[in-house]
């Protein structure tokens, strides 16, 4: 890399704000110089990477505007140009609604009007521009309310720039500034209040009252704002290199911005219905989604040193260098432990991170992302925020019971995934408390799906080792993993004859015959002697122990005899028997049982509806407040019935881009070979022989290939979609089928006056108010040896109240999934919305089966 490109990437990284030794207006005066020598040879270049470097490493925002700056001194056509590829990239982003580059450009404009770039007054045209928009569309005449995210997003955006430049639009530009404060007031007096009880990672005891009435995101961000503009607008965790060089950039030209233009929104019909403009809501809140949703874990001593407008900018570094840097974990945790603020904020740190983990409805980036960046968190800071992250689980534990269903399980996967890069140890010990609770209660649970998820990462004998500090949780380890076959020669309770097929079965298995001999030896020796019943269950046990070893070898076993599997169970009561063999086979080992019927799934042996049904099978449904396993498989499937629509999606866009390209080239052959025709020279009748026919011969071999090539790419294009169609009609057909059985089993099992409805019984005991974090003993993810684990706040906590019967804790458990599932495929859903209303929710529902659904969707209370 050039030394230039490296002084830009790296600006600011040696100086006193980010823990080095130099001076950062030494440093931008290196950088400056090295720099300029390039200006001459490599401006485009410079130009280019400069602003590459500006949006994603936003929090160096104003470092470069700075550097900007002094370019604009020495070269005013360069800084012109920097303006007018920020307004070129600006216009863009906001036609393609794209979140993260809006925010981050108008950050950096901001900064390059504090460094005498921009005009204020220009960057205030752009705020007056965005505000317009916003209160257009909130306008229940002139707009449609539907897309009032979008609008919420432009105000967040504009608040979210003062802390960066509110100083200097306050001091050169007061009256401008002060117009758009009070636009952004009279906007929040018109706005709707929109309670997003369904994606509050907390479910509280009066959650849907108080969202009522409590400050929303861009309600809460307007009150720092005003705390900073009361506060003279001065703050901490904003650098403002620029005024070791205000004499110098006070000679500087500053530029003007051209207009930018906000994109309409979608009209609202002028007949819709409540659904028609939740549906428009879904697409506004899908497009210009919450950025963040704050846990609040731990104690407000904890970050009491913190102005609450400093906690906002340092949550935007925080985010933004996850964002940014997901693809160098290294370079990510680097960056986050080196921020340039005087104050330390493991803490937030910590909380920032969990709250992109279990953000609702989705989590930016894969699950793996975020415990691999608290992984090298924990070795860059190793004194520090380890007991931060212990704290974290801690407090996160205490409060499960009032965790959402989909980031309860979120946290399992993190927290097994994450104690098995620390060899498995955890103080266990504070934790054996659980034993004495009922077993459906959420801490328990919690601590059972951990145990088993650590098993899967690892062995039994290991993790039953890693809690042999509270050897009582060997209680809830799972079963070993070790197959259940039936037809075991030494087995009496199974008849000798059923035994000799299965090893009949296993011979001819072993002896490499074909799946249509085993087919024609089904049919011919043991259906019509056994029945379908026997037959089943040896076929299925025999090929699942075949292919018990190993994944490889239960795909290669389905890969083989799948057709032998296919044809006995055909239709979708015969799947759920084979569901019900798997099952059984696999009963002490969970996550084969899952794979195997996703892997089924996949080869099409089993359908969506089938594992439905089973699910819902009376065994299955006494579990679901104590186990995993039957919402894992249901997720899965319901994952894959998904997954099958995405991919179809994708593959249809890149298939009509694909014709169009081939339509195109097609054209154009077409005029080649009539121009060459037009132009053959004929001689009585026939083309002189030359190179106009071998050139038309050859025009007209190119004609037809791109004709055979259209014809091809249509066929495949007609038939990707009617597949999508199939695939879509399936995937109604499964939310219809896990609605309707949802909705009978709350309403058999879960009395319609239920106390879970008011959240009333959903209390711990006074003692579990407090965090479970000693702010005196540091919490570490190694056991203390010396110290122990025998503090009353972080030991054993028997004392804890639980007072939910099962029945309850069931009906909690069931809704809790009912609305996380309707929350992740709300997309899928909505489509579907009217059928489902009037097929089960317009019929005898529970009351908060109902709501639930309503919830998970984000409809308004209004509709329900």
């Amino acid at each position: 890399m050039s030394s230039w490109k490296t002084l830009i990437l790296r600006i600011g990284e040696k100086c006193l704000e980010y823990g080095g030794t130099i001076d950062s207006k030494d440093y931008i005066d290196t950088c400056f110089g090295a720099v300029w020598r390039e200006l001459e040879q490599s401006s485009d270049d410079i130009l280019e990477y400069l602003l590459q470097c500006a949006e994603q490493l936003p929090h160096k925002a104003p470092l470069y505007g700075t550097l900007v700056g002094l370019m604009n001194l020495e070269n005013e056509e360069f800084g012109k140009r920097i303006i007018e590829r920020t307004h070129e990239n600006l216009q863009e982003a906001l036609q393609v609604g794209n979140c993260d580059k809006i925010r981050v450009l108008l950050r950096f404009l901001t900064v390059l009007m504090s460094s005498k770039v921009l005009q204020p007054g220009a960057l205030v045209v752009v705020f007056e521009t965005l505000l317009s928009s916003a209160a257009t569309t909130v306008d229940e005449e002139k707009g449609n309310p539907a897309w009032q995210a979008r609008a919420d997003f432009y105000i967040t955006c504009i608040l979210s720039c003062l802390p960066w430049g509110g100083a200097e639009l306050m001091e050169q530009v007061p009256e401008e500034i002060d117009r758009v404060l009070v636009g952004v007031e009279a906007y929040l007096s018109i706005r709707r209040h929109f309670p997003d009880v369904g994606f509050s990672i907390y479910v509280d005891n009066d959650r849907t009252d108080k969202a009522v009435t409590e400050k929303d995101f861009l309600e809460d961000l307007w009150a720092r704002v005003q705390d900073l503009s009361n506060n003279g607008w001065n703050l901490d965790s904003v650098s403002r290199p620029h005024l070791s060089f205000e004499a110098q950039l006070v000679a500087g030209k500053s530029h003007d911005f051209g207009a930018i233009v906000c994109p309409e929104q979608p009209n609202l019909p002028s007949t819709s219905s409540s659904i028609t403009f939740g549906r428009q809501k879904h697409d506004a809140d899908l497009k210009y989604p919450q950025r963040i949703r704050r846990l609040n874990i731990f104690p407000a001593n904890k970050l009491e040193d913190l102005r609450p407008i400093d906690r906002f900018i340092m949550e935007e570094y925080l985010l933004d260098i996850l964002l940014f840097l997901n693809g160098c974990r290294k370079e990510c945790a680097s960056y986050m432990v080196g921020l340039p603020v005087p104050f330390r904020y493991e803490y937030l740190m910590a909380e920032t991170i969990f709250s992109q983990l279990l953000l609702l409805p989705h989590s930016r980036f894969k699950p793996t992302y975020y415990t691999l960046v608290i992984m090298d968190l924990c070795k860059a800071l190793p004194g520090a925020f380890p007991a931060v992250v212990a704290g974290a689980v801690r407090a996160l534990f205490e409060k499960i019971i009032e965790l959402d269903m989909e980031c309860r399980t979120r946290l399992i996967l993190w927290f097994s995934h994450h104690l098995s890069n620390f060899q498995f140890i955890w103080p266990w010990e504070e934790w054996a408390y659980v034993l004495d609770l009922p077993r459906w209660s959420p801490q328990r649970v919690f601590v059972q799906e951990v145990l088993e998820r650590e098993v899967r990462l690892s062995y039994w004998d290991k993790i039953k080792q890693s809690v042999e500090n509270a050897p009582g949780l060997e209680e809830l380890l799972p079963p070993k993993g070790t197959p259940n076959f039936r037809y075991k020669a030494d087995d009496s309770r199974v008849k000798p004859e059923q035994v000799a097929l299965s090893e009949e079965l296993n011979s001819m298995v072993r002896g490499r015959q074909t799946a249509r001999e085993i087919i024609s030896w089904v049919e011919e020796n043991v259906f019509p002697v056994h029945g379908l019943d026997v037959t089943l269950e040896v076929v299925v046990q025999t090929l699942l122990n075949i292919g018990s070893k190993s994944f490889t070898h239960l795909m290669t076993v389905l890969e083989r005899y799948g057709q032998v599997i296919a044809k006995l169970c055909p239709d979708e009561d015969k799947q759920v028997m084979l569901i019900c063999e798997v099952s059984t086979f696999w009963k002490n080992n969970t996550q084969m049982t899952a794979i195997a019927i996703d892997r089924m799934m996949g080869y099409r042996l089993i359908s969506n509806l089938a594992i439905v049904r089973w699910v819902f099978s009376p065994s299955n449904i006494d579990q679901f407040h104590t186990s995993d396993r039957p919402w894992e498989i249901l997720r899965n499937a319901i994952s894959k019935t998904y997954n099958r629509i995405s991919d179809l999606r994708k593959e249809i866009v890149l298939l009509k881009k694909r014709a169009q390209s081939v339509e195109e080239a097609v054209t154009i052959a077409e005029a080649e070979f009539d121009k060459a025709e037009s132009n053959l020279t004929l001689m009585n009748g026939e083309p002189i022989v030359g190179d106009n026919p071998i050139k038309l011969k050859r025009l007209k071999s190119v004609l037809e290939k791109a004709k055979e090539e259209e014809v091809t790419v249509r066929e495949s294009l007609e038939a990707k979609e009617a597949l999508l169609v199939r695939a879509i009609s399936e995937n109604e057909a499964l939310f219809l089928s896990l609605y309707k059985s949802f909705s009978v089993v709350l309403l058999e099992r879960l009395a319609e006056d239920s106390s879970i409805g008011t959240f009333g019984c959903l209390h711990y005991g006074q003692e579990a108010e407090t965090m479970a974090i000693d702010s005196d003993e540091p919490l570490m993810m190694d056991v203390d040896k010396e110290k122990g684990a025998n503090s009353t706040l972080n030991g054993a906590r028997g004392s804890i109240g639980y007072d939910l019967t099962e029945t309850d804790q069931w009906g909690l458990s069931t809704l809790g999934y009912v609305k996380a599932f309707t929350r992740q495929y709300a997309s899928e859903i909505w489509p579907h919305i009217e059928k489902i209303d009037e097929e089960i929710l317009s019929g005898a529902v529970h009351p908060l089966f109902k709501k639930a659904i309503y919830c998970g969707l984000g409809r308004l209370a209004a509709e329900r």
